[in-house]
């Protein structure tokens, strides 16, 4: 008899995964964490229940959040990951001429058993000269510092648990004095077909405090319902405007993407009318 992980993100629909065998579950201090094998997506993390990475598709959902605005930057030296343990959003990042990219993750657990059990996802990431990780609370550790960052990139979980204060507007508050000139913020904006209300909060929110916001778009088949909405915000109405020549030329170390590309970059701003409504 098949054994089934059912994902609780939705109260009335849901997905569930045949599970080959479970890996490890742990009750972190912050979260209850599994690890299982399915026959279709290769290894899989949820957190609380609900699933943050896949073996099969994690590459489209790091590629995108991080190459859009690092690119559509064309300079940045300093980034920002807040959250992001499992090392996917660093992996991408350090592919590209940064100087520093700093991860402040508040469950070291993630860290370690995504070290472990996901060691393709990091890519050996955790080890570059460059990276520096603080086991902090997002929020805090913005609050409290007096740095300046290129692109801070919020790779939460959905807004409950220890992920929810990373959606209020007292945190983009912080994230914009921790912009340097010209900076980007992007973040996980969920499903806007199931969490059109999330998607227009978060906006409603980023919108009086930047210039410019926005949302893109990437489909990642193991997060259900369709699409997934990413967040943009920054001072500098340009960067989110760039044709894919121009785009081209910032890329020479993105060859081998398996989902971004500067043509996708350009046409992810491109929304559908619902989801335009759900920012209007």
């Amino acid at each position: 008899m098949t054994d089934w992980f059912c994902e609780t993100l939705y109260p009335d629909v849901g997905q569930r995964f045949a599970v080959s065998k479970i890996v490890h579950r742990i009750k972190t201090e912050h979260q209850d964490l599994v690890i299982f094998e399915t026959p279709v997506f290769g290894r899989v993390l949820a957190l609380d229940g609900v699933i943050q990475l896949t073996q099969k598709d994690e590459f489209i959902y790091h590629e995108m959040l991080t190459h859009v605005p690092i690119v559509a930057h064309g300079k940045a030296k300093r980034v920002l990951i807040v959250g992001g343990g499992d090392g996917g959003i660093l992996r991408e990042a350090l592919r590209h001429d940064v100087e520093r990219v700093t991860m402040v993750e508040i469950d070291r657990a993630v860290v370690d058993l995504s070290k472990e059990y996901f060691p393709e996802v990091s890519a050996g990431a955790f080890a570059d000269p460059r990276f520096e990780l603080v086991i902090a609370d997002g929020m805090k550790f913005i609050a409290e510092t007096d740095r300046k960052f290129d692109v801070i990139i919020v790779d939460s979980t959905d807004p409950q648990g220890p992920g929810e204060v990373l959606f209020t507007v007292a945190f983009y508050e912080e994230c914009k004095r921790c912009l340097a000139a010209g900076g980007v913020l992007v973040l996980q904006n969920g499903v806007p077909f199931f969490q059109g209300d999330e998607l227009t909060m978060v906006h409603r929110r980023l919108k009086p405090l930047f210039a410019d916001a926005a949302c893109f778009l990437a489909a990642v088949p193991s997060y259900y319902g369709g699409f997934m909405a990413l967040g943009w915000a920054s001072d500098d109405a340009s960067l989110r405007q760039q044709k894919p020549e121009a785009l081209k030329t910032r890329t020479s170390r993105l060859r081998d993407t398996r989902y971004y590309s500067p043509e996708l970059h350009q046409a992810a701003f491109q929304l559908p009318r619902f989801v335009a409504k759900l920012l209007n």
